[in-house]
Order: structure tokens, then C-alpha cells, then sequence
């Protein structure tokens, strides 16, 4: 039998716009589009890819975590070259740059609909 991750599925109230941003910070293409469901890979690579559900009732997960908040499931961690670099164009995509940082070489981000994801340095 073989396996494989075939995607990493996040639940959003708008899955078209959250996967714009996605695609834009990955430069990934867009695979399927729906108002529902929109799914994206890497270039030249079917899987695994990026997909995005329609989730009305979304609630951000707290970060750091809290006792009776909204805990979080998962998360993405995006290898960059450029830590300063990639963190100011996530911005500038509509990211927000998380208080609390975990330690050196890597960013605590969260996606426009509140996703947290993780921007590290090679070796962090």
C-alpha cells in the first residue's frame, strides 16, 4: 500500500479570498475554484497541495494558547531565506505579525481570516 499527504485543508467564511493570499505568499498556482472549495499546488507538483473549505461559523484559534479559547489543531511553517524580507511582504498581502514570537529564526503570523502559520529560517 502507498500513501501520501495529498493536502493541508483550512476552514475559512471566505475560501476564494484566503486562498488569493495563499497563493500570492506561496506562489503556487490555483488547481480547482469554487465559492466553496478553492485548492492550490506548487508548480510543476500535483501534490500535496493547499485547499480551502467554506467554514461560516470559523473562529480564530488564540495564540499564544489560553485556557477557554479557541485552541489551535495546526498550523503552517513556510521555509523562507529572508525572515525580515518574507515578513514584510506577508504584511503587505494582509498577514498581522503575532506579539508573542517563540524564538529566534522563526515569525508567528496570522493569514487575513486568522490562521496562524510560521515563517522560519533554514536550520530553526
Amino acid at each position: 500500500m502507498t500513501t501520501m499527504l495529498g493536502a493541508f485543508v483550512l476552514g475559512t467564511p471566505d475560501p476564494p479570498a484566503l486562498a488569493d493570499f495563499h497563493r500570492v505568499l506561496l506562489g503556487w498556482e490555483e488547481v480547482e475554484r469554487e465559492p466553496q472549495w478553492v485548492r492550490l499546488r506548487a508548480p510543476e507538483q500535483e501534490r500535496p497541495g493547499l485547499s480551502f473549505q467554506l467554514e461560516t461559523d470559523h473562529t480564530p484559534p488564540a495564540w499564544p494558547q489560553r485556557p477557554g479559547a479557541q485552541q489551535m489543531q495546526a498550523h503552517l511553517d513556510i521555509q523562507v531565506d529572508d525572515l525580515d524580507g518574507e515578513t514584510e511582504r506577508a504584511r503587505a498581502l494582509g498577514a498581522t505579525v503575532q506579539e508573542h514570537q517563540p524564538q529566534e529564526g522563526v515569525r508567528v503570523l496570522r493569514d487575513p481570516h486568522g490562521h496562524p502559520f510560521c515563517l522560519f529560517l533554514p536550520g530553526a
